[in-house]
């Protein structure tokens, strides 16, 4: 893995310095988010000029999701996902390190891979035909000899993510260069990131390639949703829960008013988890094949009764996870009233083939684009997109109240905890995104110390 902060390749310095005039204006948005009496102001999710200030204080510092490890096998597998909207291609170079680059030929700036994902030895541009090797370098460029003499190549390869990790087979990028260390990023949320991770010694896999459908919807609508509304599932999910409930009347009324735990990170990670026995409701075969008393000697008590059995999860700003069918996605945005999400299905390794098979499937049915939870939780978030334009709707703010004053720390669960039935990790997560998006971000200073650099050189 491709980890190194410093990259200062010549390609790379483009980045953030060129002297150019602010593009946009930035926007206060300390009078929209009171985190402390949990109201939220609904043009965060319809605002433009909020929505290109995230591109530029959320995504462009933060770390970023961007595959699992298990998807580069061998030199020359890529994979292109995004960072924000901007596009990027990740591959394993020719020493088995993953990289990432900006998926943008550097001469005319077209997308320079266009596929999903697969194995070559090399990129080439289909405008031009400017190549790039797996190390980001500009190998071949047509009628060269028509560029001036100080053309050099070395100085036109791909602009590199700087800052990549791995978290227990998860890819992380940040356009970052001095990003601070991703598990200190993650601070306590990787207890309970690992009660979906570290149940097999061999580690995960993802099965069944990369499901992708859009919503009509914020980003943030999905994100702070797992990060922790349990609220909604009883009323929200009733006719999925009396599908999948035995007598097909939905769960009893202890399970229903389950107690539980939602964590909160002053990073704007959040988790909740039902602890009932009865929710943990994964496929058959997958119940089956967990030895218990073995993941308990591996995980703990409270992480196997808590967060090992179902639950939702999101690591700021926009990677979530349910670790009751391993599903794990990206609410990549598109725009203030669209997002695409792109869901993978996660196993253990060491999982007999027919139980991985009864993972994805079970994860089709529910949390697949047309499964029975999925279809539910888009038509909420699209029908709260479609009417937060109007003048007087947008005015109104929305009611984060739930569990205010809950949050303690509970000395069995790592970190700060409240209620299952709690806005508390949705105030946090709105907390932490005012903080970012009223805090000038790395490029912002860097380019400011440019410029005072120029100016103390007249």
């Amino acid at each position: 893995m491709s980890s190194d902060s410093s990259n200062t390749s010549p390609a790379n310095q483009a980045i953030g310095t060129m002297r150019r005039p602010p593009l946009s204006r930035n926007i206060d948005v300390s009078t929209l988010v009171d985190a402390d009496k949990g109201l939220i102001d609904r043009s965060i999710y319809t605002n433009e000029e909020i929505y290109g200030q995230e591109m530029r204080r959320i995504f462009a510092r933060n770390w970023l999701f961007l595959a699992h490890t298990s998807q580069f096998q061998k030199p020359g597998d890529f994979f292109t996902t995004f960072m924000g909207e901007d596009p990027v291609l990740v591959a394993m170079d020719k020493q088995k390190n993953i990289r990432a680059y900006l998926n943008s030929c550097r001469h005319r700036g077209v997308r320079l891979c266009r596929a999903d994902e697969g194995r070559t030895k090399m990129f080439t541009c289909t405008y031009h035909g400017w190549s790039f090797d797996l190390a980001g370098a500009l190998q071949s460029v047509p009628n060269q000899d028509a560029y001036p003499e100080d053309f050099q190549k070395e100085n036109w390869g791909l602009i590199e993510v700087p800052s990549l990790a791995v978290y227990k087979g998860l890819i992380f990028g940040s356009w970052d260069p001095d990003a601070e260390p991703l598990e200190e990023t993650l601070g306590d949320m990787r207890y309970y990131m690992d009660a979906m991770l570290d149940r097999d010694p061999e580690g995960t896999e993802v099965v069944g390639g990369v499901m992708k459908w859009q919503l009509e919807g914020n980003w943030k609508l999905a994100a702070e949703q797992f990060a922790t509304d349990w609220y909604h599932v009883n009323m929200s999910h009733a006719s999925a829960l009396m599908v999948l409930s035995p007598t097909g009347k939905g769960p009893k009324p202890e399970v229903v008013a389950t107690p539980g735990r939602q964590y909160l990170s002053p990073k704007g990670h959040g988790a909740g988890f039902p602890t009932h026995p009865k929710s943990r409701f994964d496929a058959a075969p997958v119940h089956e094949y967990y030895d218990y008393d073995a993941l308990r000697e591996r995980l703990g008590d409270e992480r196997v009764e808590g967060p090992l059995t179902t639950g939702h999860a999101t690591v700021f700003p926009s990677f979530s996870y349910l670790p009751v069918n391993g599903s794990i996605r990206v609410w990549h945005p598109k725009g203030p009233d669209k997002m695409e999400v792109w869901a993978w299905i996660l196993v253990d390794k060491s999982m007999p083939q027919e139980v991985k098979d009864a993972q994805r499937l079970y994860n089709l049915r529910t949390f697949g684009p047309s499964g029975i939870f999925e279809a539910d939780d888009g038509e909420n978030w699209s029908e709260v997109q479609a009417i937060s334009h109007g003048f007087v709707t947008n005015s109104v703010p929305l009611n984060f109240q739930m569990g205010v004053g809950s949050e303690r720390e509970d000395g069995v669960y790592p970190g700060t905890t409240s209620e299952l039935y709690s806005d508390a990790a949705g105030r946090s997560f709105y907390r932490h995104w005012a903080t970012q998006m009223n805090t000038p971000a790395w490029h912002e200073t860097q380019h400011k110390t440019a410029e005072d650099q120029a100016e103390s050189d007249q």
